[in-house]
């Protein structure tokens, strides 16, 4: 049931009553000393930046892996060189982010909506980081706040990160910065791919959303653009794609992401929440299906079985109320999966979509609460809402890495 607007004439809020509303909103709590925070987001940032470096150093390598420590074990200068390819992943990509937090920080400030400094979340593994997040220390008052501050960070991180692919792009080493690496290129010269990937086994890759394939046609030299293969030796081209696939991702129209916040702003409570739960189970419908088919062994069934059947009631828990809604929900999920993958065989979504479908359902939560005030958004702002979605389109991909 939503929560009663404070003005359901859908009049101008008198401006005397905006302080009241401002102290109705606000929650205080103990506030730590400055330099103790100041000392955290610098912390956070700094070994974020290091993790982010030497996963730089295993992508361009051309694998996605735990940290490579063994870098510094090399000479100095194999050393010096491996590290500045790194960092020439990780400053590009960790900018585009930090421009997405801080555009989410500037937009909420200027609504006088407190709220923290980005949050740099390192991993040990994969991409060196998680992301960064901020934290919303008050109240959001209305529908149009909550579009403001949701669309300012991926309209911002998008602004950057379409000018860093184009300098990628526009930037390309010659061919001989692909003969170092392997040598065995270098007879086959510009034409390598129709020779060296013929039998080969499948290699890893980034992968390419609409917008790159369009960037790539439009500036890039055809004899300099490197082969999907190789895209992984390339850290700007690599920094550039993952930032779109992070702004795509952020934008998903589901729950209190980015994208849920500017979709709820544009289409109001009731009708947000149920397009989220329909979007919601499509997206936990595709990153499960193929694991289990007709055709799995007994073995499959019986060991994994349980397992994706327990996943499927929590990840699904919050979406309907009461324990039987949710395992009739979570069995009519688990069958469409198996007749889709009886109908076609050797379907499959991507499993790597499980653990983020579990962080929606059991973390952020697929419904996105009312505001106070649910007056609709300006004309502006709707054409600037559905614009976001346009872009969510072009930078949207699958699986941010992919078998070739």
């Amino acid at each position: 049931m939503p929560f009663p607007t404070l003005f359901p004439d859908d009049k101008p809020r008198p401006r005397a009553l905006r302080p009241l509303l401002l102290q109705w909103r606000r929650y205080e709590r103990p506030e730590p000393p400055r330099w103790r925070t100041a000392l955290l987001h610098l912390s956070l940032f700094f070994i974020t930046l290091a993790t982010t470096t030497l996963a730089g150093v295993m992508l361009t390598r051309g694998g996605v892996d735990l940290l490579p420590l063994d870098v510094f074990q090399l000479p100095a200068a194999e050393r010096n060189a491996e590290l500045l390819r790194g960092l020439w992943f990780a400053g590009p990509f960790l900018g585009v982010l930090a421009v997405h937090e801080f555009g989410h920080y500037f937009m909420a400030r200027r609504n006088r909506i407190r709220v923290s400094l980005p949050y740099f979340i390192p991993m040990p593994f994969g991409i060196g980081t998680f992301g960064a997040v901020i934290r919303i220390r008050e109240k959001i008052f209305s529908r149009r706040e909550f579009f403001d501050v949701g669309i300012a960070g991926p309209l911002a991180g998008f602004v950057v990160a379409v000018p860093l692919l184009m300098y990628g792009f526009t930037h390309l080493p010659p061919l001989e910065y692909l003969f170092q690496i392997h040598p065995d290129y270098r007879a086959y010269g510009a034409d390598y791919a129709r020779h060296v990937y013929q039998g080969q086994p499948a290699g890893l890759t980034v992968s390419q959303p609409l917008l790159y394939q369009l960037l790539a046609r439009w500036l890039a030299d055809p004899a300099l653009l490197p082969d999907p293969h190789e895209l992984l030796h390339y850290p700007v081209l690599l920094a550039g794609s993952l930032s779109l696939f992070f702004t795509a991702l952020n934008l998903l129209p589901i729950g209190q992401l980015d994208g849920g916040h500017i979709l709820y702003g544009l289409l109001g409570f009731r009708r947000f929440n149920r397009l989220s739960t329909v979007l919601f189970l499509a997206f936990m419908f595709y990153a499960g299906l193929g694991l289990f088919t007709l055709d799995s062994s007994w073995q499959t069934w019986l060991y994994y079985g349980p397992v994706y059947a327990l996943y499927l009631l929590v990840a699904l828990w919050r979406v309907l109320p009461g324990f039987r809604r949710v395992a009739l929900l979570a069995a009519g999920v688990w069958l469409a999966q198996l007749a889709v993958a009886t109908a076609v065989p050797g379907i499959s979504g991507n499993p790597g979509w499980l653990l983020f479908g579990l962080l929606l359902g059991r973390l952020t939560g697929i419904y996105h609460p009312p505001a106070p005030d649910e007056r609709p958004l300006s004309p502006g702002r709707r054409v600037l809402g559905w614009l976001m979605v346009l872009v969510f389109i072009l930078c949207f991909s699958p699986s941010p890495f992919v078998e070739v």
